[in-house]
């Protein structure tokens, strides 16, 4: 495979790639199953391509890469170019803001992500075998781009571990920072998983469920053909609600979720709390082939604890009862730890051009990594678990 000329060409949009084609490198184990990594499937990209929720005037512009050897498809990465950080959960703020003091243009920049998800899964999407060369010739691709048009930077954010460590040993800078993520000890209930907590935790969780059981309806959960238009328009107006409070403006279009529904229904889970026949709350989820990507909350009315029941508790009902290995539940929030999510390392990689610049961050993100590490460790100690004997 090293003898064997590999071509990048770059992608306006998923409607320029089939989907069967795209998808034998974003999820090639998958088969007739479901997808281990949902967001980078074909269908969930196009779906923000398609409803508008991305591309013109979004700040988002489509720009994938696509690998061929031989004319074969061998490796693809969705890309797009930026003209600001919002939605992407792994903040360059002040990067960007120390960047543009100093005289540089740091906007438009180049951002391997899924946009809106801060869900960590593959960003060098290859067929099995072409890993190795597959991934340099992306990481070629994406810089000899970058650089070609005097961009400031490219960033690859939300990948896994393994393609950090590849892309550090490539000279890409390799951040580190941190989520909360439920996992599955084998549990066969709820109360198999409350049994692994001290007792007062215990007890608070308890208590926060039953505060919640007191908002004087029924807790749904709805995946495939159950997911009615209806109860799409009650979660648009949540999504809403919260987008607005959160980001000033929802990402995602309204159209964004019919598309979803055409393409992706078995592999959504729309938890809905229903007070008098009306949905009131509700938490959209996204189901992988062992995890549970908990992504939207939104609310009409204010009850106590129904957004740690339906974003957190339910989640995990959810999943000890499908065998799922974990649950997702998005960015930061430190008050997860309390109700069993502990907190895990997420990869992202950055080129910089700027020589002075690059060893500037570089420096920063050794800094920052220690402390993450740190506080992994010292939250984790302070969570919710029983502790071993002699600890």
């Amino acid at each position: 495979m090293d003898d064997i000329a590999i071509d990048v060409s770059v992608l306006s949009g998923l409607g320029g790639i089939a989907a069967e084609d795209w998808d034998a490198c974003a999820d090639p184990e998958a088969g007739p199953g479901r997808p281990r990594d949902p967001f980078t499937t074909h269908r969930f990209l196009a779906a923000l391509e398609r409803s508008g929720s991305v591309g013109d005037g979004t700040g988002w512009q489509p720009r994938h890469l696509v690998a061929r050897a031989g004319g074969e498809l061998i490796a693809a990465m969705p890309l797009y170019v930026k003209s600001h950080s919002q939605g992407e959960y792994i903040f360059d703020h002040a990067w960007a803001d120390a960047y543009e003091r100093a005289g540089g243009r740091y906007y438009p920049k180049l951002q391997s992500a899924v946009p809106f998800t801060p869900a960590t899964g593959r960003r060098f999407l290859t067929k099995p075998g072409w890993e190795v060369a597959g991934r340099a010739a992306l990481t070629q691709a994406l810089v000899q781009i970058a650089s070609d048009h005097g961009l400031s930077s490219a960033h690859i954010t939300f990948c896994t571990e393994e393609e950090a460590e590849t892309g550090a040993a490539m000279g890409l800078l390799h951040r580190i920072t941190q989520q909360f993520h439920w996992e599955n000890r084998g549990y066969g209930n709820f109360d198999g998983f409350l049994a692994d907590l001290a007792s007062r935790k215990r007890k608070a969780i308890r208590k926060e469920r039953a505060g919640a059981a007191g908002f004087g309806g029924t807790i749904r959960h709805l995946t495939g053909d159950a997911i009615r238009p209806e109860h799409w328009d009650a979660f648009w107006d949540f999504y809403q609600d919260t987008g607005s409070r959160k980001w000033g403006r929802p990402y995602l279009t309204r159209a964004f979720f019919d598309e979803v529904q055409a393409t992706m229904r078995d592999d959504v889970l729309l938890i809905l709390a229903e007070r008098g026949g009306r949905p009131v709350a509700g938490a959209l989820n996204f189901i992988g082939r062992d995890t549970l990507y908990g992504r939207y909350w939104g609310a009409v009315e204010d009850h106590p604890f129904l957004h740690f029941e339906c974003c957190y508790y339910q989640a995990i009902d959810y999943a000890i009862a499908m065998g799922l290995a974990r649950v997702e539940a998005g960015a930061q929030g430190d008050h997860k730890l309390a109700r069993g999510y502990l907190p895990v390392q997420t990869h992202s990689l950055h080129w910089i051009a700027d020589p002075s610049f690059r060893s500037a961050v570089a420096r920063y993100l050794d800094a920052e990594a220690r402390a993450v590490d740190e506080e992994i460790e010292v939250l984790t100690d302070f969570g919710p678990f029983r502790k071993s004997p002699g600890h």
